[in-house]
């Protein structure tokens, strides 16, 4: 039997839960509007982001995600990214992680990709 880690994905201009367990940003640049003080963060994981290339190509089209995730998942194996999706794993294995995104549709952001990475045991 297998079981997955607790992650979960929230948008970093919701006001925090007590659910939420450990709050990390998984953007590479700081949300507008929102300070340092309202995120609540526990911490700023931007080395985990995509490339600014990916992130620029993708601009968010719901009709490339499915590229985009495959291309973002290949980034997840340079040794910087991996570095930081294993800090995330371990952060997961302790607690329930919350990935925070400034991304107005969540369901096909980075963390939505990050998410399901970080779930998976191995």
């Amino acid at each position: 039997m297998t079981t997955r880690r607790t992650v979960q994905i929230r948008r970093i201009y919701d006001d925090p839960t007590p659910h939420d367990g450990t709050r990390v940003l998984v953007d590479r640049l700081w949300p507008r509007g929102v300070s340092k003080t309202r995120a609540h963060l526990d911490e700023w994981c931007k080395q985990i982001a995509p490339s600014t290339e990916l992130r620029r190509w993708y601009g968010h089209d719901p009709e490339l995600f499915d590229e985009f995730a495959r291309r973002y998942r290949d980034e997840l194996t340079e040794p910087e990214r991996a570095d930081a999706l294993a800090h995330l794993r371990e952060l997961a294995d302790q607690n329930k992680l919350t990935l925070l995104t400034g991304t107005k549709n969540t369901d096909i952001s980075e963390a939505a990709v990050l998410a399901d990475a970080v779930a998976r045991l191995g």
